[in-house]
């Protein structure tokens, strides 16, 4: 992460941009240490204990596993709910770099704990941008500090992930000044719906006012708290919305997935947020933070599985490889293929990590930098890359994770070591906030289509630009850079040609979207981890003890990555420019 953050990335962009609040390289790792002693002493000790006892429902409301309130009372007093919220809205004001950061290591070490922290962060982000002035005032401070929590209520179970689909309605409430709802209807999916961890709870729920436009264009805001709010802001009664039940899972069974109803009674008391019928774009603020947020649930999870297999490896002893000339078993490390596998593991974990850090910090210089035309092409980049990271990181993370039980063995088809758990946790990141598929269509619909590809351009010219500005003067990073130049040039003529499809039939170009993506991710990754070969080769004359041997595996990595993982990206630009017919002309009748 430091190695991310410091060395690939570099703090001087950041220190320029976040001077109000005196930021460094020493201040992140000051934080980074702090939240590693969290994660490692308060969040992980819950991991497998809330995984065997899971989320409970009751009839008075849904209980969290033993230790959960316990853990958020901490977060809340530690200001970690602060830490990347603006100070304009009462928080931190740390880079949202370094927010990224601290939530993998939050989610490798609890992901079904941490999920519900994450939500609010969205929220506010939400509020500030929709709500008015009084609004503001009055839920932030809350859910800012972590007294209170919030959630986001899409999904409907006719609707799915199409909105246009959703029933809830809102009412007018003829006592109010136009602004309070009666809201009616049933919400699924709801990630900590209901809970016991915070004094109230704020949904932000979409819903269409009486007579509202169909579809997409009739769809409002609404914050519909848990507990209805007095004058002075204080918790009031209990408002005419609950959970019904709770989902039970395949895996993150501590995080309760609630089906959530307004309005059995006199409806759900709810204010709208920004005008009616706008309710879908100040969504997509939040869902923008969370697709991020996921994608980084991925890298974490990868992380855990990779931690799991490493220390499972390094202790089992079993068999030895050909001339091995040790008189009894060896530590399966040994072995050629277990090797491969944690190299793999090690190499896409590695890879997504920049990645999506990259992507961070793309809209920390979008919000902070002095210059316009810089903060919009960085907007464009960082856009660009969210459907990337969300749909590439899950969809590698859950590959990671079962490379994982296959290094366990049998064993790792056992609850006892966690390997399964892990598998179990990172399946669900790929389908929430947005399955696999509605990212690489946003990715190819909304992200290539809206500049005809510019912004996709403009990043694999400066890749390839920075990649042949690089030195590399040993074999291993020739090799490394060699590759990326040649994957990146090879994306560049792909997505020129599908550009060219999508002008001609946007379906036809759908059918090859998920490979697309893929194709994004592992190249751009792959000079990412370019770049990181030439900093450690720079950095390695001068190092000595365990740093040298950090860049020495650092190369070792780049050079599996260039060698075992991109030419993947080969048979995805050949699927690309000529597998879409095999979808597009197929009738859906004869599958």
């Amino acid at each position: 992460m430091q190695f991310v953050l410091h060395e690939l990335l570099g703090d001087e962009r950041l220190v320029a941009q976040y001077r109000s609040i005196d930021y460094s390289g020493e201040l992140a790792d000051s934080v980074l240490e702090e939240a590693a002693k969290f994660a490692e002493n308060v969040l992980e000790p819950l991991n497998k204990s809330g995984d065997q006892e899971g989320a409970r429902w009751t009839p008075e409301g849904v209980r969290v596993p033993k230790g959960f309130k316990e853990a958020y009372a901490a977060y809340v007093a530690a200001g970690w709910s602060q830490l990347g919220v603006s100070e304009s809205e009462g928080g931190q004001g740390m880079p949202q770099l370094l927010n990224t950061v601290i939530e993998e290591i939050m989610f490798a070490s609890n992901m079904a704990f941490y999920l519900g922290t994450s939500l609010g962060k969205g929220g506010v982000e939400a509020i500030s941008a929709a709500g008015s002035e009084a609004q503001k005032a009055l839920l932030l401070p809350k859910l800012v500090s972590g007294e209170w929590m919030g959630t986001m209520n899409l999904t409907e179970a006719q609707a799915g992930s199409d909105l246009a689909l959703i029933r809830t309605r809102a009412v007018p409430d003829g006592q109010s000044d136009g602004g309070q709802y009666r809201l009616f209807g049933q919400k699924i999916f709801i990630t900590y719906g209901d809970h016991d961890m915070s004094d109230n709870i704020v949904h932000l729920v979409l819903a269409r006012i009486d007579g509202a436009p169909p579809g997409v264009r009739g769809i409002s805001m609404f914050f519909v708290p848990k507990y209805l709010l007095n004058a002075d802001g204080t918790r009031g009664e209990l408002n005419d919305v609950h959970c019904i039940s709770i989902e039970h899972k395949l895996g993150i069974h501590a995080s309760p997935t609630c089906v959530m109803s307004y309005g059995e009674k006199d409806g759900a008391i709810g204010y709208l947020l920004g005008e009616p019928n706008t309710g879908l774009a100040h969504m997509f603020i939040m869902m923008n933070a969370a697709r991020l947020s996921v994608g980084v649930q991925g890298i974490a999870q990868s992380e855990r599985a990779l931690q799991q297999a490493l220390d499972w490896a390094k202790n089992r002893l079993q068999g030895k490889p050909p001339g091995d000339p040790a008189p009894g078993p060896v530590a399966i490390v040994h072995h050629p293929d277990v090797k491969r596998m944690l190299l793999s593991m090690k190499a896409r974990t590695e890879a997504m990590r920049a990645l999506a850090y990259t992507a961070a910090m793309a809209f920390d210089t979008a919000r902070k930098d002095p210059d316009e035309a810089v903060r919009a092409a960085a907007l464009i980049r960082g856009e660009l890359l969210i459907p990337i990271v969300k749909g590439w990181c899950t969809e590698t993370g859950i590959q990671v994770a079962s490379t994982g039980v296959q290094v366990h063995g049998g064993m790792g088809f056992i609850e006892e070591t966690g390997a399964a758990q892990t598998l179990r946790d990172v399946r669900i990141t790929a389908i929430y906030e947005g399955t696999t598929a509605i990212q690489s269509n946003d990715l190819v619909g909304r992200k290539l289509g809206r500049d005809r590809g510019f912004g996709m351009t403009e990043l694999i010219r400066e890749l390839l630009q920075e990649l042949n500005d690089l030195r590399a003067n040993d074999v291993d990073t020739k090799s490394v850079k060699n590759a990326a130049i040649e994957a990146l040039t090879q994306l560049r003529d792909v997505s020129e040609s599908l550009l060219q499809v999508h002008a001609q039939s946007p379906a036809k170009a759908l059918a090859v979207s998920v490979p697309y993506l893929e194709l994004c991710g592992l190249t751009i990754s792959g000079a990412l981890m370019a770049k990181a070969a030439s900093v450690a080769a720079t950095a390695l004359p001068t190092a000595a003890g365990p740093d040298a041997a950090f860049y020495q595996a650092k190369l070792r990595t780049a050079r599996f990555y260039a060698d075992q993982v991109l030419p993947a990206a080969y048979g995805l630009a050949r699927v690309v420019k000529s597998g879409a017919a095999s979808v597009f002309e197929t009738d859906a009748s004869t599958l």
